[in-house]
């Protein structure tokens, strides 16, 4: 993560001298190097460059490269120890930790607060919103395009109900089919039983996958404009993990290429 880091600042930095977006005297812009991470194990990854190369005696020790970014780890943080909504990667992780679709609706309402006057702020929050409520176990909900923390607000307050009754006609079916799998003496029904859920597995991952792509070309649309045809080949050809990689990716990458760069740091060629 250190090298990767390392290469998303210079390509942030080359951006910015491209576009001519630096200091008056010409030099570069101070940037906080920061990962968030959400994970359930523990951080292990090196947070300094120089942890990544072995030590070597004389001059060419002195001259290693010296590069370290924040962590700041969802694991090491509780509800009583974060800080108020307004900021924002508090706010960040409490939208991960929350038990239940309808415990979002007051932490959305303060986000909207918030961010009243900050219309691509509130855009990317309904954007990430959406796709973690789609996406993630056990909410899995369907939900509409939408552009802004209120349409959202209003969608999931109407979906709330909804999303209720169908884990609970989703738990009377669980206990139906069990009961009747359990009746279930020859080999042939058990057989139709388990085409059918596959079948209908197949389609319902076949529709996610299709809707984690039309989520990230949006974000990837609206951040950094149009997408190259041959980077989208390259997006629906992606599994659904690598997708959603990309998706987390995108939120705060300083440019289209170090969206996709590999593990190395190369940048995607396009």
């Amino acid at each position: 993560m250190a090298l990767r880091m390392l290469v998303y600042l210079g390509l942030l930095y080359q951006d910015l001298i491209r576009r001519g977006e630096v200091l008056p005297n010409g030099r570069l812009p101070p940037v906080l190097p920061i990962v968030l991470y959400n994970g359930a194990a523990r951080w292990t990854a090196a947070t300094e460059f120089s942890e990544l190369i072995p030590p070597v005696p004389g001059l060419v020790e002195k001259f290693k490269p010296k590069f370290q970014y924040l962590l700041i780890a969802k694991n090491h943080y509780t509800e009583n120890t974060l800080p108020p909504v307004k900021n924002f990667v508090a706010a960040l992780f409490r939208l991960e930790q929350v038990s239940s679709p309808e415990a979002l609706l007051p932490l959305i309402a303060s986000l909207q607060e918030w961010h009243e006057n900050d219309v691509d702020v509130r855009r990317m929050f309904a954007i990430w919103i959406r796709a973690t409520l789609m996406r993630k176990a056990p909410y899995q909900i369907q939900l509409p395009q939408v552009d802004d923390l209120q349409e959202i607000s209003i969608m999931l307050s109407e979906r709330i109900e909804e999303w209720a009754k169908g884990y609970e006609a989703k738990g009377m079916q669980v206990g139906i089919e069990q009961g009747m799998e359990q009746g279930l003496l020859q080999g042939r029904q058990q057989g139709m039983q388990q085409g059918m859920q596959q079948g209908l597995q197949t389609g319902m991952n076949q529709g996610q996958h299709l809707e984690a792509i039309r989520t990230l070309h949006k974000l990837l649309a609206k951040r950094f404009g149009d997408v190259p045809a041959a980077l989208m080949a390259r997006i629906e050809a992606a599994s659904l993990e690598q997708i959603e990689g990309w998706f987390d990716f995108a939120l705060d990458a300083p440019t289209l290429e170090s969206v996709f760069a590999d593990h190395t740091g190369a940048p995607l060629s396009h």
